[in-house]
């Protein structure tokens, strides 16, 4: 049995129990329109609003079948190196431009790059491949529409999604010049470790996630679809640089791990780091937890060096 109060200091501990508070451990048992209501709310109370000189628009890309919803940042300090598409997290059920607001607008005032995030279809009302069909087209867009390199970034489920475009595009001629992965699920082993010692863990369990891999897919068997599971591809080279950030108490965490090896065993420039005593969704924390806070620091120093086109690790 995993020691959480000896994992976990007092600041991450008043974390989690507020999110409790709006988001109870067992809301996965609600309907899907509950689950959502819950977790905006949720997501209103710790929004932390926007840092001075952001400005956001609200557009939409024109697709052919569905126009897909983004928001834009601008920062009054402009840094023209790279663009940050980002992809929310929420178990491919829940989130959209609101639940992660505050995060992009505070990626792009530390950053100076313009950061569009992606409001992408749902499950279970779009089934897998709905959610990556939209990432792709909007990395698309925004090859063509910027001039400068588009980095790739997401958490949890987004991270999923955002992982998946880089696969689909290594052969591309335009193609993501980085990816930062934080507590990202890429369809591990759920045999060994994390998933093993983390089963449990507060704020994600092993149940949670069979939950959301289920409902995503319609209960279908996708087993070997790399846009679903990019570590079941059987490829690592030519990948973009990769700077994968986890939680130590996250069944996810060794997602991370494992994809870091295979990047690094095909030649490529991969880097991990599992944030000790942290747990899934801790960028809500970055305000009141001091090791979320150091951790989104080192979230935004990645995004900074590898948008320049430099690797320092």
């Amino acid at each position: 049995m995993t020691n959480y109060k000896k994992l976990i200091d007092a600041e991450t501990w008043a974390f989690i129990e507020r999110t409790n508070s709006y988001y109870p451990p067992d809301t996965i048992d609600y309907t899907i329109a509950e689950q959502r209501a819950i977790y905006d709310r949720m997501c209103r109370e710790f929004s932390a609003g926007y840092p001075d000189g952001v400005t956001a628009e609200t557009t939409a890309i024109a697709a052919p079948a569905h126009d897909v919803p983004i928001r834009i940042y601008r920062s009054a300090a402009p840094n023209a190196s790279a663009m940050v598409l980002y992809v929310h997290g929420g178990g491919y059920i829940l989130g959209g431009l609101d639940s992660h607001d505050d995060v992009c607008a505070e990626l792009c005032a530390r950053t100076g790059y313009e950061v569009v995030s992606v409001d992408y279809r749902l499950a279970p009302e779009h089934l897998h491949p709905a959610a990556f069909d939209d990432a792709m087209g909007a990395f698309e867009w925004a090859t063509a529409t910027y001039e400068c390199p588009v980095l790739l970034c997401g958490d949890s489920a987004g991270g999923n999604l955002a992982c998946a475009v880089s696969h689909a595009t290594r052969g591309h001629v335009t193609k993501p010049v980085d990816q930062v992965l934080i507590y990202p699920g890429l369809g591990g082993d759920r045999s060994l470790g994390s998933y093993v010692t983390h089963a449990e863990a507060p704020m994600l369990t092993m149940r949670d996630l069979e939950f959301y891999k289920n409902i995503r897919t319609g209960g279908v068997d996708a087993t070997g679809d790399i846009t679903l599971s990019p570590l079941a591809d059987a490829d690592f080279a030519y990948l973009p640089p990769t700077v994968v950030i986890t939680a130590e108490c996250d069944p996810l965490s060794s997602d991370g791990e494992a994809y870091r090896d295979r990047v690094v065993a095909a030649g490529g420039r991969a880097w991990w780091l599992e944030e000790p005593g942290l747990v899934h969704g801790y960028l809500r924390a970055r305000h009141t937890a001091g090791r979320a806070r150091s951790s989104f620091t080192r979230i935004v120093d990645a995004v900074t060096v590898l948008g320049k086109g430099e690797w320092i690790w």
